[in-house]
């Protein structure tokens, strides 16, 4: 996951739609059913859905209350914590 990433799709989400990155998740979601993609494609397609679902989960933390820096370094540290256990 990449900081950057995530806090560009939370941005898209506030001027946008929620529902635009729900959609695209689905469409990417079924694309790493295609059999014939390669590794280095679904990695690709799977770091993407990874941001996707982390600036969700960061857009549902400030319409929670939390501002958004620290809605992002909060995600940003539960992410790290999981990977460091």
């Amino acid at each position: 996951m990449k900081l950057p990433v995530i806090k560009h799709l939370t941005e898209f989400i506030e001027s946008n739609d929620e529902d635009y990155i729900v959609e695209t998740l689905e469409t990417l979601e079924t694309l790493t059913e295609v059999t014939s993609l390669k590794d280095e494609e679904l990695d690709v397609i799977g770091e993407l859905i990874s941001n996707m679902y982390g600036a969700l989960e960061v857009h549902k933390m400030i319409k929670e209350g939390t501002p958004k820096k620290d809605a992002l370094n909060s995600f940003m540290k539960r992410v790290l914590g999981s990977i460091d256990v």
